[in-house]
Protein backbone atom coordinates (compact mmCIF):
# COMPACT_ATOMS: atom_id res chain seq x y z
CA UNK A 1 0.00 0.00 0.00
CA UNK A 2 2.74 2.03 1.08
CA UNK A 3 4.44 2.06 -2.48
CA UNK A 4 0.91 2.21 -4.24
CA UNK A 5 0.61 5.88 -1.95
CA UNK A 6 4.16 6.54 -3.22
CA UNK A 7 3.31 6.04 -7.03
CA UNK A 8 0.50 8.57 -6.81
CA UNK A 9 2.38 11.07 -4.75
CA UNK A 10 5.36 11.23 -6.80
CA UNK A 11 3.47 11.24 -10.24
CA UNK A 12 1.25 14.26 -8.76
CA UNK A 13 4.38 16.10 -8.01
CA UNK A 14 5.82 15.62 -11.75
CA UNK A 15 2.49 16.96 -12.98
CA UNK A 16 2.21 19.77 -10.78
CA UNK A 17 5.93 20.93 -12.01
CA UNK A 18 4.78 21.00 -15.50
CA UNK A 19 1.15 22.34 -14.55
CA UNK A 20 3.24 25.18 -12.58
CA UNK A 21 4.99 26.01 -16.10
CA UNK A 22 1.63 26.00 -17.75
CA UNK A 23 -0.27 28.30 -15.41
CA UNK A 24 3.00 30.55 -14.68
CA UNK A 25 3.23 31.73 -18.38
CA UNK A 26 0.08 33.47 -18.38
CA UNK A 27 1.14 35.56 -15.95
CA UNK A 28 5.23 35.75 -16.08
CA UNK A 29 7.91 34.44 -18.85
CA UNK A 30 11.57 35.77 -18.47
CA UNK A 31 11.82 36.74 -21.90
CA UNK A 32 9.50 37.15 -25.50
CA UNK A 33 9.90 33.21 -26.32
CA UNK A 34 9.69 34.31 -30.15
CA UNK A 35 12.20 37.42 -29.55
CA UNK A 36 15.35 36.51 -31.92
CA UNK A 37 19.16 38.05 -30.44
CA UNK A 38 21.51 36.85 -32.43
CA UNK A 39 24.26 38.72 -30.60
CA UNK A 40 23.24 36.06 -27.44
CA UNK A 41 22.99 32.96 -29.52
CA UNK A 42 24.06 29.95 -27.64
CA UNK A 43 24.38 31.28 -24.45
CA UNK A 44 25.17 29.54 -21.77
CA UNK A 45 22.89 28.50 -18.65
CA UNK A 46 23.20 32.42 -16.13
CA UNK A 47 21.27 34.13 -14.29
CA UNK A 48 20.18 36.02 -16.98
CA UNK A 49 18.70 33.42 -19.20
CA UNK A 50 18.46 30.26 -16.59
CA UNK A 51 18.81 27.55 -19.61
CA UNK A 52 20.11 29.58 -22.21
CA UNK A 53 19.65 30.60 -25.59
CA UNK A 54 19.09 28.65 -28.60
CA UNK A 55 20.33 29.03 -32.33
CA UNK A 56 18.13 31.87 -32.54
CA UNK A 57 18.73 33.87 -29.38
CA UNK A 58 15.71 32.99 -27.55
CA UNK A 59 15.20 32.52 -24.41
CA UNK A 60 15.06 28.31 -24.22
CA UNK A 61 13.18 28.23 -20.22
CA UNK A 62 10.68 30.68 -21.78
CA UNK A 63 10.07 28.86 -24.78
CA UNK A 64 9.81 25.73 -22.84
CA UNK A 65 7.33 27.35 -20.38
CA UNK A 66 4.73 28.70 -23.68
CA UNK A 67 5.18 25.29 -24.92
CA UNK A 68 3.56 23.54 -22.19
CA UNK A 69 0.07 25.26 -22.86
CA UNK A 70 0.54 22.92 -26.03
CA UNK A 71 1.45 19.98 -24.59
CA UNK A 72 -1.01 19.95 -21.68
CA UNK A 73 -3.86 21.44 -24.54
CA UNK A 74 -3.41 18.67 -27.03
CA UNK A 75 -2.88 15.81 -24.41
CA UNK A 76 -6.61 16.42 -22.47
CA UNK A 77 -8.09 17.59 -25.33
CA UNK A 78 -6.72 14.82 -27.60
CA UNK A 79 -7.38 11.62 -24.88
CA UNK A 80 -11.06 13.06 -24.34
CA UNK A 81 -12.06 13.09 -28.32
CA UNK A 82 -10.44 9.56 -27.69
CA UNK A 83 -12.16 8.38 -24.65
CA UNK A 84 -15.89 9.82 -25.54
CA UNK A 85 -15.84 8.24 -28.93
CA UNK A 86 -14.15 4.91 -27.80
CA UNK A 87 -16.79 5.01 -24.94
CA UNK A 88 -19.62 5.42 -26.91
CA UNK A 89 -18.29 2.92 -29.84
CA UNK A 90 -17.10 0.04 -27.46
CA UNK A 91 -20.71 0.31 -25.59
CA UNK A 92 -22.55 0.20 -29.30
CA UNK A 93 -20.41 -3.37 -30.19
CA UNK A 94 -20.82 -4.93 -26.57
CA UNK A 95 -24.52 -4.26 -26.46
CA UNK A 96 -25.15 -4.94 -30.52
CA UNK A 97 -26.19 -8.27 -32.11
CA UNK A 98 -23.42 -10.59 -33.31
CA UNK A 99 -23.09 -9.37 -36.45
CA UNK A 100 -22.86 -5.51 -36.12
CA UNK A 101 -20.23 -6.57 -33.31
CA UNK A 102 -17.81 -8.49 -35.03
CA UNK A 103 -17.80 -5.12 -37.18
CA UNK A 104 -17.45 -3.00 -35.38
CA UNK A 105 -14.39 -4.33 -33.63
CA UNK A 106 -12.98 -5.91 -36.65
CA UNK A 107 -12.34 -2.29 -37.13
CA UNK A 108 -11.04 -1.42 -34.24
CA UNK A 109 -8.63 -4.37 -34.82
CA UNK A 110 -7.83 -3.07 -38.35
CA UNK A 111 -6.92 0.35 -36.55
CA UNK A 112 -4.74 -1.31 -33.31
CA UNK A 113 -2.46 -3.04 -36.13
CA UNK A 114 -1.22 0.03 -37.26
CA UNK A 115 1.47 1.32 -34.52
CA UNK A 116 0.74 4.40 -32.71
CA UNK A 117 3.26 6.81 -34.20
CA UNK A 118 2.67 5.50 -37.89
CA UNK A 119 -0.65 5.83 -37.72
CA UNK A 120 -0.87 9.28 -36.50
CA UNK A 121 1.38 10.18 -39.28
CA UNK A 122 -0.65 9.31 -41.60
CA UNK A 123 -3.78 10.98 -40.25
CA UNK A 124 -2.00 14.12 -39.89
CA UNK A 125 -0.75 13.86 -43.91
CA UNK A 126 -4.62 13.53 -44.58
CA UNK A 127 -6.19 16.12 -42.15
CA UNK A 128 -2.73 18.34 -42.37
CA UNK A 129 -0.49 20.08 -39.89
CA UNK A 130 -1.06 22.31 -37.23
CA UNK A 131 -2.47 22.25 -33.51
CA UNK A 132 -5.84 21.23 -34.27
CA UNK A 133 -5.75 18.84 -36.60
CA UNK A 134 -2.58 16.80 -34.32
CA UNK A 135 -5.81 16.80 -31.43
CA UNK A 136 -7.78 14.92 -34.54
CA UNK A 137 -5.19 12.30 -35.58
CA UNK A 138 -4.22 11.71 -32.04
CA UNK A 139 -7.92 11.56 -30.53
CA UNK A 140 -8.23 9.19 -33.42
CA UNK A 141 -5.41 6.82 -32.12
CA UNK A 142 -6.53 6.54 -28.93
CA UNK A 143 -10.12 5.65 -29.79
CA UNK A 144 -9.43 2.08 -30.18
CA UNK A 145 -7.72 1.29 -26.82
CA UNK A 146 -10.89 3.29 -24.85
CA UNK A 147 -13.25 0.67 -27.56
CA UNK A 148 -11.88 -2.13 -26.31
CA UNK A 149 -11.49 -1.27 -22.51
CA UNK A 150 -15.07 0.10 -22.54
CA UNK A 151 -16.29 -3.38 -24.96
CA UNK A 152 -14.66 -5.64 -22.28
CA UNK A 153 -15.68 -4.09 -19.61
CA UNK A 154 -19.37 -3.94 -20.46
CA UNK A 155 -19.51 -7.97 -21.42
CA UNK A 156 -17.82 -8.72 -18.35
CA UNK A 157 -20.91 -6.69 -16.41
CA UNK A 158 -23.27 -7.70 -18.59
CA UNK A 159 -23.74 -11.54 -16.96
CA UNK A 160 -24.03 -9.94 -13.73
CA UNK A 161 -27.26 -10.00 -11.32
CA UNK A 162 -27.99 -6.67 -11.12
CA UNK A 163 -27.65 -6.64 -14.97
CA UNK A 164 -29.95 -9.47 -15.41
CA UNK A 165 -32.34 -7.86 -13.59
CA UNK A 166 -32.71 -4.45 -14.65
CA UNK A 167 -32.90 -6.07 -17.73
CA UNK A 168 -36.01 -7.67 -16.38
CA UNK A 169 -37.68 -4.80 -15.38
CA UNK A 170 -37.59 -3.30 -18.82
CA UNK A 171 -34.62 -0.94 -19.15
CA UNK A 172 -33.11 -0.50 -22.73
CA UNK A 173 -29.52 -1.10 -23.14
CA UNK A 174 -28.63 2.68 -22.99
CA UNK A 175 -30.46 2.89 -19.16
CA UNK A 176 -28.53 -0.46 -18.45
CA UNK A 177 -24.56 1.39 -19.47
CA UNK A 178 -25.26 4.77 -18.00
CA UNK A 179 -26.79 3.61 -14.46
CA UNK A 180 -25.80 0.23 -14.21
CA UNK A 181 -22.41 -0.48 -16.31
CA UNK A 182 -20.85 3.16 -16.07
CA UNK A 183 -20.09 3.67 -12.70
CA UNK A 184 -18.49 0.16 -12.20
CA UNK A 185 -16.12 1.13 -14.95
CA UNK A 186 -15.35 4.87 -13.71
CA UNK A 187 -12.20 3.43 -12.02
CA UNK A 188 -10.49 1.80 -15.16
CA UNK A 189 -11.78 4.52 -17.44
CA UNK A 190 -10.26 7.50 -15.01
CA UNK A 191 -6.40 5.39 -14.77
CA UNK A 192 -7.01 4.78 -18.52
CA UNK A 193 -7.31 8.48 -19.31
CA UNK A 194 -4.67 9.16 -17.17
CA UNK A 195 -1.92 7.17 -18.45
CA UNK A 196 -3.22 8.03 -21.95
CA UNK A 197 -2.58 11.60 -21.55
CA UNK A 198 1.20 11.07 -21.10
CA UNK A 199 0.75 8.90 -24.58
CA UNK A 200 -0.51 11.72 -26.21
CA UNK A 201 1.98 14.55 -25.04
CA UNK A 202 4.92 11.98 -26.27
CA UNK A 203 3.27 11.62 -29.68
CA UNK A 204 2.38 14.89 -30.54
CA UNK A 205 6.05 16.06 -28.99
CA UNK A 206 6.75 13.40 -32.52
CA UNK A 207 4.57 15.04 -34.79
CA UNK A 208 6.08 18.21 -33.78
CA UNK A 209 10.02 16.35 -34.10
CA UNK A 210 8.81 15.32 -37.51
CA UNK A 211 7.49 18.79 -38.41
CA UNK A 212 4.02 17.30 -38.48
CA UNK A 213 2.88 18.77 -35.26
CA UNK A 214 2.83 22.45 -34.02
CA UNK A 215 4.16 24.89 -36.57
CA UNK A 216 6.28 27.51 -36.15
CA UNK A 217 6.12 30.40 -34.70
CA UNK A 218 4.36 28.41 -31.85
CA UNK A 219 6.58 26.86 -29.82
CA UNK A 220 6.84 23.02 -28.96
CA UNK A 221 9.25 20.62 -26.62
CA UNK A 222 9.14 18.27 -29.72
CA UNK A 223 10.58 20.94 -32.17
CA UNK A 224 12.54 22.40 -29.91
CA UNK A 225 14.25 19.01 -29.78
CA UNK A 226 14.51 18.16 -33.35
CA UNK A 227 15.58 22.27 -33.99
CA UNK A 228 18.72 21.17 -31.52
CA UNK A 229 19.44 18.25 -33.48
CA UNK A 230 22.35 19.83 -35.29
CA UNK A 231 24.29 21.48 -32.45
CA UNK A 232 23.63 18.85 -29.68
CA UNK A 233 27.38 17.73 -29.91
CA UNK A 234 28.54 21.49 -29.28
CA UNK A 235 25.65 22.99 -26.86
CA UNK A 236 23.82 20.24 -25.36
CA UNK A 237 22.00 22.38 -23.59
CA UNK A 238 19.44 23.72 -25.68
CA UNK A 239 18.67 19.69 -26.36
CA UNK A 240 18.64 18.76 -22.92
CA UNK A 241 15.75 20.96 -20.79
CA UNK A 242 12.95 20.30 -23.48
CA UNK A 243 13.58 16.60 -23.45
CA UNK A 244 14.17 16.65 -19.63
CA UNK A 245 10.86 18.74 -19.18
CA UNK A 246 9.16 16.28 -21.64
CA UNK A 247 10.38 13.47 -19.71
CA UNK A 248 8.89 14.29 -16.48
CA UNK A 249 5.36 15.05 -18.18
CA UNK A 250 5.27 11.70 -19.82
CA UNK A 251 6.57 9.94 -16.62
CA UNK A 252 4.05 11.95 -14.46
CA UNK A 253 1.31 11.01 -16.10
CA UNK A 254 2.14 7.38 -16.61
CA UNK A 255 2.72 7.13 -12.92
CA UNK A 256 -0.12 8.63 -11.92
CA UNK A 257 -2.04 6.20 -14.13
CA UNK A 258 -0.19 3.15 -12.43
CA UNK A 259 -0.62 4.17 -9.19
CA UNK A 260 -4.31 5.27 -9.55
CA UNK A 261 -4.98 1.78 -11.31
CA UNK A 262 -3.17 0.01 -8.36
CA UNK A 263 -5.62 1.98 -5.91
CA UNK A 264 -8.77 2.47 -7.37
CA UNK A 265 -9.32 -0.85 -9.63
CA UNK A 266 -8.04 -3.32 -7.04
CA UNK A 267 -10.06 -1.52 -4.55
CA UNK A 268 -13.34 -1.90 -6.66
CA UNK A 269 -12.11 -5.30 -7.68
CA UNK A 270 -12.28 -6.42 -3.07
CA UNK A 271 -15.21 -4.58 -3.06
Amino acid sequence: MKKKKITVILGAILISIILLLCVVSFFWLPFDPDRMDTANRFALPSMTHLLGTDQFGRDVLSRIMIASRSALLVGLCSVSVGALIGLVVGAIAAMSGPRLQSLIMRVIDGFMAFPGILLAMMLVAVLGKGQINAVIAIGIFMIPSFSRLVYSMILENKTRLHIKAARSYGCGPVRIVVSHIFPDMLPRLITQFSSSIGGAILTESSLSFLGLGIQPPSASWGMMLSEARQYVLSYPFIAIAPGVVLLVAVLGFNLLGDGLNDRLVQRGGRA
